[in-house]
């Protein structure tokens, strides 16, 4: 199983080479197909913050938070 260091390399390992116009949807096929395979949603809010904005947002908008998420969410759980 990936852990965030792993999913925030691949991602900007590829993100590199890819259309600029087309980030934002790549970004969101990215977080699906990590839950797909079994990433927990702990782990994809691990990741907000250590990537990018594009990545950031799609995880924001996977797991349904709002884009102002900020570390006393980790408090509550």
């Amino acid at each position: 199983m990936l852990n965030e260091e792993q999913i925030v390399d691949v991602w900007m390992l590829f993100k590199e080479y890819l259309d600029k116009k087309q980030i934002e949807l790549v970004a969101e096929r990215f977080v699906d197909m990590l839950a797909d395979y079994g990433v927990s949603d702990e782990v994809l809010k691990d990741v907000i913050g250590n990537a990018d904005n594009n990545l950031d947002n799609a995880i924001y908008y996977y797991l349904e938070l709002d884009s102002d998420f900020d570390d006393d969410y980790y408090e509550d759980d």
